[in-house]
């Protein structure tokens, strides 16, 4: 009898082992032939005593990591550099093709423009198709539009506006992409130290652009050739984008064992995110940090230029050449003052998670309302000291750059991964469209409908006057953070445990009303 029973359990188990190994050629077999990183959702399982050593989650070495963050750090100082070469000889421009305020003011707006209005579509695209290949093309074709730029002849001053128009491209595919990729190398702490590292190249990268542009100008007397350094750079950048970065697996890094994230319709997307209301909030917020950056990145430079020509410490611009020491002494302070801004946003918001879990919101509202009052008093000091107004400048573009990495950080905790592309994207083209996208127009405009005469204490006093409606969009601006700060909590739990489900809702009676459920909850 114990002998049968032992037959009989031995059959039982090669039964089982063929069945297992049948069920593992139909799953070899019905594998797909060509597969790419970019569309795993998960870890990879190993298993067995003679297997190797567990791959990152994410799919790319700890090394390689490190390089892409780098490497995508270089390419956002890029962007950034070349975002304000402009800004940087904005009076040579000026002086080049005749044109006032308004005008100049649009160089700025259309290029803010086509980033925005292209930003959804790379960041629909960047959610479902390989990322690095998506940034490659549009930094590539910005780096040919940049150089064609730098060529404008006198008589041709919209040809000008629309090269700039489509520099927009190239941000456009890397700014709604870019932090997706940090976000799925990393989590938690080393997640927010990448990012600090990424968005350090903001302020610096913007530094740069005023600093490069202004001495390459004063170097060959020839503002054209300020837009002729960042095009060879990006063909640098296009070269590590293909050959050293590797494609992440998107959210595998952070995905739960029992669960299996599943991508959603865009509409589907979209819905979501509006109600979030700590994404929606945090936009808005980071809305008034646009608008004022973008005031001040074009309009400073020439505002202290004016302040000095009216206060007769510098000659006017010549046909040939304007001085350039403003922008140079503006881009160092927007160096200095944006590693130290977003540096100490980091640390602070670090220590007081200790405390709350509000922290992040909560520095960002304190960096747009301290910087409100020093922002007014940088403007309305220029005519008396300057030297009080770069003190100004300083603490007033330390406190406004705190929270450039919190706000990204923000966005990646409490939006679940496959989303993060158009969340990017989304909150791209609203901070843009509300914010610098028509700020420096607006300012332009401003200044130009209240300027009485042509006189040199005019060209300053009106910009001075339109200039200081930034010192009230900053409280606006920290007030929505503070808002923010309701929320935070409870969007970021829902992300952290959101488990989508495949069935669609039905509707079930309880107590006499009906109620939407899924169908999982109803079957036994």
């Amino acid at each position: 009898m114990s002998e049968r029973r032992y037959r009989a359990g031995s059959n039982r188990k090669q039964e089982s082992s063929a069945a297992v190994m049948s069920l593992a050629e139909q799953t070899s077999d019905s594998a797909p032939l060509f597969s790419s990183d970019s569309e795993a959702e998960g870890p990879d399982e190993r298993s067995g005593a003679g297997a190797e050593p567990e791959a990152p989650a994410s799919g790319v070495s700890a090394v390689r990591a490190r390089l892409t963050v780098f490497i995508l750090c270089y390419i956002n100082l890029l962007n950034y550099m070349d975002r304000f070469t402009v800004a940087g000889v904005l009076p040579e421009i000026e002086n080049f093709f005749g044109i006032d305020d308004g005008k100049s003011g649009l160089l700025q707006t259309v290029f803010i423009c086509s980033y925005m209005f292209l930003a959804p579509c790379f960041g629909y695209l960047g959610d479902r198709y390989n990322r690095k290949y998506l940034m490659s093309g549009g930094i590539l074709f910005w780096s040919v539009v940049t150089l064609a730029s730098s060529y404008t002849p006198k008589e041709h001053f919209w040809a000008l506006l629309l090269t700039r128009g489509l520099v927009g491209v190239g941000e456009a595919s890397y700014s709604t992409i870019a932090p997706t990729i940090i976000a799925d190398l990393y989590v938690k702490e080393k997640r927010t130290n990448m990012l600090s590292c990424f968005y350090f190249a903001i302020p610096v990268g913007s530094g740069l652009g005023y600093i490069v542009c202004s001495q390459v100008s004063s170097a060959v007397k020839n503002w054209h050739w300020a837009l002729r350094v960042t095009p060879g750079l990006g063909g640098v950048a296009v070269l590590l984008l293909l050959f050293v970065v590797q494609e992440p697996k998107r959210g595998a890094v952070e995905a739960r064992a029992e669960e299996q994230l599943h991508r959603t319709s865009w509409l589907t997307d979209l819905q979501a995110l509006r109600r979030n209301r700590s994404f929606v909030l945090s936009t808005f917020g980071f809305t008034a940090v646009a608008f004022v950056t973008g005031s001040l990145a074009l309009w400073a430079p020439t505002f202290l230029f004016r302040a000095a020509v009216f206060t007769g410490e510098k000659a006017p611009c010549t046909e040939a050449h304007c001085s350039s020491s403003d922008s140079l002494i503006f881009g160092i302070i927007t160096c200095v003052t944006g590693v130290l801004g977003v540096a100490s946003g980091v640390q602070v918001s670090r220590q007081l998670r200790t405390k709350t879990a509000r922290a992040d919101p909560l520095v960002c509202a304190a960096g747009l309302l301290l910087s409100a009052p020093f922002l007014y008093l940088a403007i309305v000091f220029a005519q008396s000291s300057t030297i009080a107004t770069y003190v100004f400048i300083f603490f007033g573009e330390t406190f406004l750059s705190m929270n450039w990495a919190i706000v990204a950080d923000i966005l990646l905790y409490v939006v679940v991964p496959t989303r993060r592309s158009t969340a990017e994207a989304l909150q791209i083209v609203i901070s843009h469209l509300l914010g610098d996208a028509g700020s420096p127009y607006l300012i332009g405009v401003v200044s130009d409908s209240m300027r009485r005469t042509d006189s040199f204490l005019w060209q300053f006093r009106s910009l001075q006057l339109s200039l200081l409606l930034c010192s009230f969009v900053a409280v606006v601006g920290g007030a929505f953070f503070l808002a923010t700060a309701l929320f935070i909590e409870e969007d970021r739990n829902r992300a952290e445990n959101y488990a989508p489900t495949d069935d669609g809702p039905i509707v079930v009676p309880k107590s006499g009303r009906s109620t939407r459920v899924p169908v999982s909850s109803v079957l036994i």
